[in-house]
């Protein structure tokens, strides 16, 4: 095999043509070889393959042959006209800033040269994020599209970002704690790659307590989502298998219900003692609006008998000597799984405890309020904690003090030996009973929404 080594081919005459071979021929590049172009390659064929120009095109150009080019209109729309078209020529065009929808490109064929078969007829494209390859094939079609894309074709990870709330952070979550009304302002709704849900706990404010064998009132309805979209963190029964919320760019309401008035102290000689209030409720209006009902009230007793009142968790009933009563309906209105339990029911001359979010109120004896649920979000800074947070107790009877032994998640204690509680604020718990004055007030409620913020 004969070998020549030259650094150059020239043509014989100036501006002439060196042809390789005959017809025939094949020409053989061993690996390992790197050929490159700086000139314009004709006559290879379609393949797809353009040499693309770093240098964004912002205004009207003429593209040539063999090159792809990244366009940005984002200051307005641009025409790009296609060089004269010879076979296998190819052109390659890339929405530079995402922007091709709003300012659109006009690709505008050379002289008599089609698209699509079309004889001069202008192409437009208006497609956001879109990639497209022309090639020119002959008289008769004139340029045709060979690919086409999407930069969502290949998602690079987005996550939600959003404003409200006192915001906090754990490791690669976001947390957004609202004690009071706000709203949940999306900017970003983030996609499957990196987060595009949000998790939640949205507790209502607990029920007031009843005065006069006062009953305990319920503690607020308490619903959440399993904690899959933000992270692994322990959630308790009521949000097992409950799905994350997906979310798009706007802003979401929230609502903090406040906690139940208590009731007051019975005049003397008066009829009946007085019931509390209902909690109020909590919302967190989402893709879906989670509501979280208030707190059964307790009831109060003096000469006449009372139910507990519905709600969340339902409130304790009251009863003088002589009477009972039941206590009040959890999970009214019923959602699943369910956000609350029922209150407890009076035997004569008692009042009962308030139902917590996952234990039914109890009788006067022992007379203790519901325990809520346990979530492991701190309730006043919403990180995730190594202790268990509780939420939505129930409040004591009128039997019990809320030092002889407070409910989980927030609840109030009962009059006796001397002191009574309200329910915790912030914590959906219910107002704690009174056996001679006036119940306690229920604790106010609390959402807070967590979902993944970077990886």
């Amino acid at each position: 095999m004969s070998e020549i080594k030259v650094n150059k081919i020239s043509p014989r005459t100036n501006c002439g043509t060196t042809t390789l071979g005959d017809s025939g021929d094949t020409f053989t590049i061993p690996a390992g070889v790197t050929i490159t172009n700086n000139g314009t390659a004709n006559g290879f064929g379609a393949t797809g393959s353009v040499n693309w120009q770093t240098t964004v095109k912002t205004s009207t150009f003429t593209a040539v042959a063999g090159e792809g080019y990244f366009v940005n209109t984002t200051s307005g729309a641009i025409t790009v006209n296609l060089p004269a078209g010879t076979a296998g020529a190819i052109v390659g065009i890339k929405d530079y800033a995402g922007t091709f929808d709003s300012n659109n490109v006009t690709v505008s064929p050379n002289g008599s040269d089609k698209i699509a078969g079309v004889n001069t007829s202008d192409g437009t494209l208006s497609t956001e994020g879109l990639a497209v390859s022309f090639v020119f094939v002959d008289s008769t079609q004139g340029w045709l599209v060979t690919d086409s894309g999407l930069q969502s074709d290949m998602p690079t990870a987005q996550y939600v970002t959003a404003t409200g709330g006192t915001i906090t952070t754990s490791g690669n979550f976001k947390i957004h704690t609202f004690t009071s009304p706000g709203t949940f302002c999306v900017s970003c709704a983030g996609n499957l790659s990196g987060s595009n849900t949000v998790d939640y706990l949205v507790v209502a404010g607990g029920g007031g307590g009843g005065s006069y064998y006062g009953a305990g009132a319920g503690g607020g309805g308490a619903r959440m989502s399993s904690g899959a979209a933000s992270g692994c963190y322990t959630v308790g029964p009521l949000g097992s298998g409950v799905a994350a919320l997906p979310v798009t760019a706007t802003g979401y309401p929230v609502t903090v219900g406040a906690g139940g008035a208590n009731g007051g102290s019975p005049a003397p000689g008066g009829p009946n003692g007085t019931y509390g209030s209902n909690g109020s409720n909590s919302t967190f209006a989402g893709s879906t609006t989670i509501t979280s009902a208030g707190g059964g009230r307790g009831a109060g007793a003096c000469g006449a008998a009372n139910d507990g009142g519905p709600g969340g968790s339902g409130g304790g009933g009251a009863a003088p000597p002589g009477n009972s009563a039941s206590g009040g309906t959890g999970n009214t209105p019923p959602v699943s799984p369910p956000q609350g339990t029922n209150g407890g029911g009076a035997s004569p001359g008692s009042g009962a405890s308030g139902g917590g979010a996952t234990q039914a109120g109890t009788g006067c004896s022992p007379g203790f309020g519901g325990n809520g649920i346990n979530n492991m979000i701190n309730p006043a800074t919403g990180h995730i904690v190594s202790c268990v947070s509780y939420y939505a107790g129930g409040g004591n009877s009128s039997a019990r003090s809320k030092s002889d032994n407070a409910p989980l998640g927030g609840g109030g204690g009962g009059s006796e030996p001397t002191s009574n509680g309200a329910g915790t604020a912030n914590t959906g718990g219910g107002g704690g009973g009174n056996s001679t004055g006036s119940g306690q007030t229920g604790g106010s409620g609390i959402v807070i929404i967590r979902y993944k913020f970077q990886n």
